[in-house]
């Protein structure tokens, strides 16, 4: 029994972030913006520990990060994208151009599914990323409709149709992106090897502190900015 708990568990998790996504883009159907938001985070945090469920269990099966993967599509590509394209129809309508620009939100999952079958089959992710990863995109997406129920007076800076679609190109070609950036993974607690993870998460904790949701994308642009500077102290470069 124990051995049967140890070896599905992890599994287990993974299905728990599917599950996520799908109620979140039940919450987006429904025009529950903040839910689904909410829904993303949940995912993410399942997303973490299943991985760190299958490190400490030694349980890695067949199937796990193919699962792992799908489930991801779900909850950090379709959930995000149509969050994406809600908010596209809440901003000011273009005529006979928001009809079509605000389809522009599904390419968040099409570089997704990229990005996805790019870690899969990628060698050289075993240590870091190459490319910004699917739940960081997520998380900053889902920032938004947290930042306009917090500020509401943003509404009329974030929902732009041009900003959001610029926004969303920007976010698809770093999914894609030839540029390293560190996992967040602990391998060990030597302090010199995780420094940059520790300079991360001390940013983090005060920047949420103070400024919660509007924290977020900061947050994201500090991870890829001390990822970069990083690779670049120590030399290291994207593998061939």
């Amino acid at each position: 029994m124990r051995r049967r708990v140890k070896k599905h568990l992890p599994n287990a998790i993974t299905c728990a972030n599917l599950f996520s996504g799908c109620i979140g883009i039940v919450f987006t159907f429904q025009d529950q913006l903040i839910y689904a938001a909410y829904a993303i985070f949940l995912a993410a945090i399942f997303d973490f520990f299943d991985g760190f469920a299958s490190r400490v269990l030694q349980s890695f099966s067949g199937i796990g990060k193919d699962l792992d993967s799908l489930a991801d599509m779900v909850s950090f590509g379709v959930l995000p994208s149509a969050i994406m394209y809600e908010l596209l129809l809440q901003a000011p309508q273009i005529n006979h151009v928001s009809e079509y620009l605000n389809f522009i939100a599904f390419l968040i999952p099409v570089f997704s599914a990229l990005r996805l079958a790019k870690f899969n089959t990628d060698t050289r992710q075993a240590e870091s990323f190459i490319g910004l990863p699917t739940p960081a995109n997520a998380i900053l997406i889902a920032s938004i409709p947290l930042i306009l129920g917090q500020y509401s007076s943003m509404s009329r800076y974030i929902l732009n149709p041009y900003g959001l679609s610029l926004f969303i190109i920007i976010m698809c070609t770093l999914l894609v992106a030839e540029i390293p950036l560190m996992s967040l993974k602990f391998k060990n607690r030597d302090f010199n090897k995780n420094f940059y993870r520790y300079l991360l998460l001390l940013f983090s904790a005060i920047l949420i502190l103070f400024f919660k949701f509007v924290a977020v994308p900061v947050v994201i642009f500090i991870y890829i900015t001390l990822s970069l500077i990083q690779f670049k102290i120590t030399n290291d470069k994207v593998p061939g």
